[in-house]
C-alpha cells in the first residue's frame, strides 16, 4: 500500500511526513519523526504514556492514526518547555520528585497542561480525575498531584 502524503502542525510549526494508512499517530511521531518523548507504554489507550494534545483535546497517540493528524494541531511534550527553559510544570514535576523512571513523565506533563488549560485552578479531587488516565507504576500518585497543584498555583501567580 502506498504511504500518504499528511500536512499538519506539530507544536505549533508546519509538518509534513508520509506514513502508512494503518500507522498510528504515535509510531509516525516516534519512528518517522524522531519525536521519542512521546512514550509507548500499553498501545491500547489504557496508560497515558502517549498522551499528546489533538486541536486542543487530551489525546492518546496510539489510539489516533496518523493520516488523521491531517490538518490538525498536535501538541506533544517537545512542545512544552525546552532544553534551556523547562516550563512551569516541568519545574514542579522535578521539584516536587514526581518522576522515577519517566515513562508516564511526558504523558502526564501534557495532561496537566491540558487540565491547566482548562481549569487554572483545580481542587486536588479535580486533579487527580482529571489523570486518572496516566498510570504511574514508580511513585504513587502524591507527588504527582503535589507537583500539578503547585504548578497551577505559580502560574496563576498565587504562589
Amino acid at each position: 500500500m502506498a504511504k500518504l502524503h499528511i500536512t499538519t502542525s506539530i507544536n505549533g510549526e508546519a509538518t509534513e511526513f508520509l506514513c502508512e494508512p494503518h500507522e498510528t499517530l504515535l509510531d509516525v511521531l516516534r519512528n518517522d519523526l524522531q519525536m521519542t518523548g512521546t512514550k509507548e507504554g500499553c498501545g491500547s489507550g489504557d496508560c497515558g504514556a502517549c498522551s499528546v494534545t489533538v486541536d486542543g483535546r487530551l489525546t492518546c497517540a496510539c489510539l489516533v492514526l496518523g493520516v488523521e493528524a491531517a490538518g490538525r494541531e498536535i501538541g506533544t511534550i517537545e512542545g512544552i518547555g525546552s532544553s534551556d527553559k523547562l516550563s512551569v510544570i516541568q519545574e514542579k514535576f522535578l521539584e516536587h520528585a514526581a518522576l522515577q523512571c519517566g515513562i508516564c513523565t511526558p504523558g502526564l506533563v501534557v495532561s496537566t497542561q491540558a487540565l491547566l488549560e482548562q481549569n487554572p485552578n483545580p481542587t486536588e479531587a479535580e486533579a487527580r480525575y482529571f489523570l486518572a488516565g496516566n498510570l504511574c507504576r514508580c511513585t504513587g500518585y502524591d507527588k504527582i498531584i503535589r507537583a500539578v497543584l503547585d504548578a497551577a498555583a505559580t502560574m496563576r501567580g498565587a504562589a
